[in-house]
């Protein structure tokens, strides 16, 4: 069975939550202890029924304001596939949290209030989901109860985002009328919504097409760990540890190392007790060489026939996630895969207005700040472009004097 990864985005209160609550509600994939704590709960919605956001507010914070402030992972499966949910903030203050629930999904939902269109939080959501390169996209048009499911409501959000869709790059869009709190649209098909003919939002994320992994040529082993007993049983042992994060290596495969560039042949693959023939994307493994190589933690081996980008000055996006700006003079970190290196931002080439979607020049980058930059790090590094291979085409920035995340990297060009 395959397994769907997906989030929803929308502005505040524009029912993320609910619409969760009522797709894992309807479709009955809440435990028995859920289910009792949900009845139990004191909190209710204007109509006396039950606040179903609540089973994704899992913070005190937000049960309290009635708010998604952290990223929410749920998991749940039907007949016919799984889904892994991350229920991302609408705050402006917390995009970076949605950056981090969008990085690694195959769909978004984005959720729109049939009272206000398309609004500034919006068009944010669509440009980082774009920017990320997600491929299919759900506009569910809520709280259509609010307007009286009128038809003419909907086709008026329908035509002002095609016209954003077109303007950010998305490509494959769908729009789907709902009211999560009345539960329409959501599992089962409304009635109140009859001019509507399309796929209610369970069944249609049931069927739709998961899209094939663009890197499955990209092969990259990432090494995290060198392996050297020098035990007297195993004096010769050298192993190389880490998790293919793209495409596959077999047994008797011609690998390069990077950034040195020596070539080497795989003799053997290990995987607990087993020595399978190949390691897939996402196994990790223990790979011998037939030949003995420097290589450190932070190397990366790759397929000889594919070969990454190798270059210390990168042009790439950037999305701010720190309350301190961006300093030009300061060296931060850079974690590129199992590889830490030391940086700096030599050029802002543009941030991007969220409003207006134009590029703008400036010198500062603050909070939620995103824009395209030119980087140099002390050491090379072997990386793809983000568009061809998301696995090791991107990074975090590190401020070295809080040791904490403060920016994500896109990468898009060698500047060399």
């Amino acid at each position: 069975m395959d397994i769907l990864k997906f989030l929803t985005a929308g502005s505040v209160d524009d029912g993320k939550s609910t619409l969760i609550g009522r797709l894992l509600y309807d479709s009955e994939a809440i435990l028995a202890d859920q289910l009792e704590a949900l009845h139990r709960s004191n909190r209710k919605n204007d109509d006396g029924s039950i606040d179903l956001a609540i089973l994704t507010d899992g913070l005190k914070a937000e049960r309290e304001q009635g708010i998604t402030i952290d990223v929410a992972y749920k998991y749940f499966q039907t007949d016919k596939r799984k889904f892994i949910i991350a229920d991302t903030p609408g705050h402006i203050q917390y995009t970076r949290n949605m950056v981090t629930g969008a990085s690694n999904a195959g769909l978004a939902i984005i959720l729109i209030d049939a009272r206000k269109g398309v609004i500034e939080q919006t068009i944010r959501h669509s440009f980082l989901v774009a920017l990320l390169g997600l491929p299919q996209v759900v506009v569910c048009v809520n709280k259509m109860d609010m307007v009286d499911y009128k038809e003419e409501v909907f086709n008026k959000i329908v035509a002002d985002y095609e016209k954003l869709a077109e303007k950010v790059g998305l490509q494959h869009v769908n729009y789907i009328p709902v009211s999560a709190l009345k539960g329409d649209n959501i599992v089962h098909a409304s009635s109140n919504m009859s001019w509507y003919l399309g796929s209610s939002l369970l069944p249609y994320l049931e069927t739709v097409a998961i899209p094939a992994d663009n890197s499955s040529d990209h092969a990259r082993f990432p090494v995290q760990w060198i392996i050297r007993p020098q035990t007297d049983d195993l004096h010769d042992y050298r192993g190389y540890a880490g998790r293919v994060s793209s495409g596959s290596f077999r047994v008797n495969d011609k690998i390069t190392i990077l950034p040195s560039g020596f070539n080497s042949t795989i003799s053997k693959i290990e995987l607990l007790d087993e020595e399978p023939e190949v390691a897939l994307a996402g196994m990790s493994v223990t790979v011998h060489l037939e030949d003995n190589i420097d290589i450190s933690r932070g190397d990366i081996l790759v397929s000889a026939l594919n070969l990454p980008e190798v270059s210390q000055l990168i042009e790439a996006d950037l999305c701010w996630m720190d309350t301190r700006a961006l300093d030009l003079t300061h060296t931060y970190l850079l974690q590129h895969n199992s590889k830490v290196t030391r940086c700096r931002i030599q050029e802002i080439l543009y941030k991007v207005n969220i409003n207006t979607l134009e590029k703008e020049f400036s010198e500062d980058f603050k909070l939620n700040d995103i824009g395209r930059i030119v980087i140099k790090t002390a050491d090379p590094l072997a990386f793809d472009l983000y568009q061809n291979n998301k696995a090791n085409g991107g990074a975090i920035l590190i401020d070295n004097r809080t040791n904490l995340t403060v920016g994500a990297l896109l990468f898009r060009a060698n500047a060399e």
